[in-house]
């Protein structure tokens, strides 16, 4: 029988094995069999802990959120608010390539009700928004710039962009547009 420390560590390699594969997916389905043999595991332990595919991408997916979110606060721990958003706007990036790579799951789960679009918004806009107002605050960042209209531009770079060179260069772009003058 596996104890409990092992089946935690099992869901949680699964989880990262789920991220990195479907972060690593040009939008094809990627096999659960892919995933399980990643993480070390077999088939039925993926299944015991996520019964059908919409169950392990709705974990992986609120994981990935609520990292998304929370490392805002970390960067602006390590690093001045300017720093802090264009290192934050990376993490989303691979935030936003992984949702690449689960999208008919998402569709299936919005679709459901069983989760409902406008929270990953607000998660986003408020992971910006705390770090616009510490950049505001220290004079580093333009206090007049709106987090929704960050996150507005975030989603058009992503969904525009040709390649992972200029998605840097437009958040390079968009954190000088931000950026306090003088």
């Amino acid at each position: 029988m596996v104890g409990r420390s092992d089946a935690r560590r099992n869901r949680e390699r699964l989880l990262s094995a789920a991220a990195a594969a479907f972060g690593a997916s040009d939008g094809s389905p990627v096999p659960l069999e892919s995933v399980a043999r990643d993480a070390g595991v077999g088939i039925g332990t993926l299944y015991r802990h996520f019964p059908n595919r919409e169950a392990l991408v709705e974990a992986v997916y609120r994981a990935e959120l609520g990292d998304v979110a929370a490392v805002a606060e970390q960067l602006l721990t390590r690093h001045p608010p300017k720093v802090a958003l264009r290192r934050w706007m990376d993490r989303y990036a691979g935030f936003v390539a992984a949702k690449r790579g689960m999208a008919e799951s998402l569709r299936v789960i919005v679709e459901s009700g069983a989760m409902q679009p406008n929270e990953t918004r607000e998660r986003i806009v408020g992971a910006v928004d705390l770090v616009l107002r510490a950049g505001a605050q220290d004079g580093s960042l333009r206090a007049d710039v709106r987090a929704d209209d960050v996150v507005s531009s975030l989603i058009g770079i992503f969904l525009t962009s040709g390649s992972s060179e200029q998605t840097g260069r437009l958040l390079d772009l968009l954190v000088a547009g931000v950026a306090a003058t003088g």
